[in-house]
């Protein structure tokens, strides 16, 4: 039988991959769409990680540079009444200061002063044998002799023939030779006479003298020992005391009001309750743009001898009357190669400020300039405090209350 006869035809397998009537199908377009949010989804959380990471980093170093910052306490300074006086160190030097070298070589026979020993000018320090210059001018004598005698001859022989030649007993040439034959000779003579003479002050560098009234502050050599000649090892070295010269560097803006001649108060610590009187003598006439002072030079009597150079000296300068000044604790003062500094805080910021003293008790200091009123001053500062570091402030109000405290 044929299909045709079945009644009731066999249904047909249905594909899956259809859809079913009435079910929507999935296009490609929406399917993209789905995998691009997912990925935008995803983007956002990765940089909402990544920020919150930075934040958390961000967030450390700070605080980690808030932790390393030191911890100052600043205070407001006590006003003080106007000065008429400063004080400035000042460096004590000899007027004279002389290294003492060797002139020749040879071996030092022997020394006559030590250190300590007062000198007068002229006086023998040490004798150095040196047997070569010795006979180097021995020789040279000898051949000064010997120029002489040449020279003498051909003197006499220039005459001769120069008598003669007027007589025509002898020519014209020959007499020229002779002539010129002494004149080279005298020459001989006073070359030889110069080599004579160098030797001989060569060798009188064999005895050292001091060249000015002084004291032996050094000696470096001994019986025995090599000498060498020139600037290489300093035999003695001998300064001029009975004067000093006390240099201080004066503010700029008191330049104009220190004059040659004026007499200047100094004292010294190793000498309590003693003032010492000078006279300014010079000054640089020039400002030195590193450090805004001016050089001024102080002449001090020594003839006692109480004064010792290479010591610190207070110099006390006059000044008319200024504005008011500001009282510290001495612990604040930062002393540094570029000279006196205070630390002041400016929000939370230090900066080292130079500053100029008109008097010091010990305990607290007077500051004539580098002050402002309410500027805050770093009580007892650490010594690794630098200009423009940030630091943790802690306040003590104003001076008289740290003192209370």
């Amino acid at each position: 039988m044929t299909n045709e006869s079945n009644p009731n035809p066999a249904p047909k397998a249905r594909d899956h991959n259809q859809a079913e009537p009435g079910q929507n199908s999935v296009s490609p377009r929406k399917a993209l769409t789905g995998l691009v949010v997912v990925l935008a989804i995803g983007g956002v959380l990765v940089a909402v990680g990544i920020l919150r990471r930075v934040h958390s980093n961000t967030v450390l170093a700070e605080r980690t540079q808030e932790l390393a910052a030191p911890t100052v306490t600043a205070a407001t300074p006590k006003m003080g009444a106007p000065v008429d006086s400063f004080a400035l160190p000042g460096n004590v030097t000899a007027y004279t200061d002389s290294p003492i070298y060797a002139r020749t070589s040879g071996y030092l026979t022997r020394w006559y002063f030590d250190i300590g020993a007062k000198v007068k000018k002229g006086a023998l320090l040490a004798t150095i044998a040196s047997p070569e210059v010795d006979q180097q001018l021995a020789q040279a004598r000898a051949d000064l002799a010997t120029a002489q005698a040449t020279a003498n001859n051909s003197r006499i022989q220039a005459e001769r023939y120069s008598g003669l030649v007027k007589s025509d007993a002898v020519s014209r040439q020959d007499t020229d030779t002779f002539v010129n034959q002494a004149a080279a000779n005298a020459a001989a003579v006073r070359s030889a006479q110069a080599n004579v003479q160098r030797l001989r002050e060569l060798q009188s560098f064999e005895k050292v003298y001091a060249p000015f009234d002084g004291v032996v502050t050094a000696r470096t050599v001994d019986t025995g020992q090599l000498i060498e000649q020139g600037a290489g090892k300093e035999l003695f070295h001998l300064q001029a005391i009975q004067t000093l010269r006390v240099y201080a560097n004066l503010p700029q803006i008191y330049s104009q009001n220190v004059k040659r001649g004026s007499k200047i108060d100094l004292t010294f610590a190793e000498h309590a309750g003693k003032t010492y009187q000078g006279t300014l003598v010079r000054t640089a006439d020039a400002i030195d743009p590193a450090s805004r002072t001016l050089l001024v030079e102080i002449d001090v009597d020594n003839h006692a001898g109480e004064l010792l150079p290479g010591s610190l000296a207070q110099v006390h300068f006059k000044t008319p009357p200024a504005g008011p000044t500001f009282i510290v604790p001495s612990a604040s003062l930062i002393f540094r190669k570029e000279g006196m500094r205070l630390g002041v805080v400016n929000g939370n910021i230090a900066r080292l400020v130079p500053v100029v003293i008109a008097e010091d008790d010990g305990a607290n200091v007077q500051i004539v300039t580098g002050l402002s009123a309410g500027d805050r001053v770093i009580q007892d500062p650490p010594d690794s405090l630098i200009d423009g570091e940030k630091v943790s402030v802690e306040s003590l109000g104003n001076h008289s209350d740290a003192e209370g405290k």
